[in-house]
């Protein structure tokens, strides 16, 4: 039996994309996907030698990745959406209240979607964050299995031997994990897999509302029972007159922000950087921004200055 050769670092490199897109849906952050990719590197390169090329060096790294992501899932509760913790709040409140809870995140699309156009398509509907959140209320070897069989198109049993299982258990894991799904995302808002070519302005139109502070006209671009939350606050609004209500009240404090465009979670998104009395502008958010049907259906403002990094994107717009 002939010996594969050991995979060097430049072998492993070209996974990391995927791995990083593997792992965010796994795990709901980008922060702990990275983590979880750099570990699976650690890891493929020191069992270097004890690859034997009897298994795709590709399939050799979705098992280690696997085992990492099931590591760090051993024992932790998961991560949600505000609008799956509790009911919507006042538009009323003073303020967002204490930070709480353990949130999923945005993602940039250069960090887990793929080059290859006849992948994209799948690839982004696969990180909306509405996709992602419905993903963490599987157990994790289901998750595992649901993201290998239906995102990456995997066989049963190249599962199978990916989890050291049986195709039969394979199969029911995925009919089980599709039946949770289904009955998780019926309770969701719609939201179409970014902005339809149609509706090409819509979100030139709302970054001019929010720029220009205009409220009633930022508000007409919403569907009426639009939903905004605002991790890592637990604090979230449902309808578009109660949004403009907190964008006048509590949230005015927006007034006067920048907005940069991004691409996150397979879709349109926006680098908010809020007026620093300092001078200049200084990174707050990053929105994600759900269409359908030519309207905003969710925003998700996540007030999260480290995630402007992963962006490529500075903590700070001079004036």
């Amino acid at each position: 039996m002939t010996t594969a050769p050991a995979p060097a670092s430049t072998d492993l490199e070209p996974f990391r994309v995927e791995l990083t897109g593997y792992a965010y849906r796994m795990l709901g952050s980008i922060f702990d996907a990275e983590d979880a990719v750099q570990e699976t590197l650690l890891r493929a390169w020191r069992a270097r030698d004890g690859f034997d090329g009897r298994s795709s060096l590709r399939t050799w790294l979705y098992r280690i990745a696997t085992n990492v992501c099931l590591d760090l899932l051993r024992g932790r509760g998961r991560r949600a959406l505000p609008i799956d913790l509790g009911a919507p709040s006042a538009p009323v409140a003073e303020s967002l209240g204490p930070p709480a809870g353990d949130w999923i995140g945005p993602v940039p699309d250069t960090a887990v979607l793929p080059a290859d156009p006849a992948e994209l398509a799948v690839a982004r509907e696969s990180v909306r964050l509405a996709f992602v959140a419905a993903l963490q209320h599987l157990p994790p070897r289901q998750r595992a299995v649901l993201i290998l069989r239906e995102v990456l198109r995997w066989r049963a049993d190249e599962v199978a031997d990916l989890l050291h299982t049986s195709v039969p258990a394979v199969n029911s894991a995925l009919q089980r994990a599709r039946a949770t799904l289904a009955e998780v995302r019926g309770d969701r808002p719609a939201g179409g897999p970014g902005l339809d070519p149609s509706d090409r302005d819509l979100l030139d139109r709302y970054v001019d509302a929010f720029v220009r502070y205009d409220i009633d006209a930022l508000v007409a671009l919403l569907h009426s029972d639009a939903v905004q939350s605002m991790p890592p606050y637990a604090m979230w609004l449902r309808g578009a007159a109660d949004i403009g209500r907190w964008m006048t009240g509590p949230g005015a404090e927006c007034r006067g922000s920048r907005l940069v465009r991004v691409a996150a979670n397979g879709g349109p998104g926006l680098a908010q950087y809020r007026s620093d009395p300092a001078g200049g502008h200084r990174a707050f958010s990053i929105q994600v921004l759900d269409v359908a049907d030519g309207r905003i259906v969710r925003l998700s403002h996540f007030l999260e200055p480290d995630l402007f990094a992963r962006f490529g994107l500075p903590l700070r717009l001079d004036s």
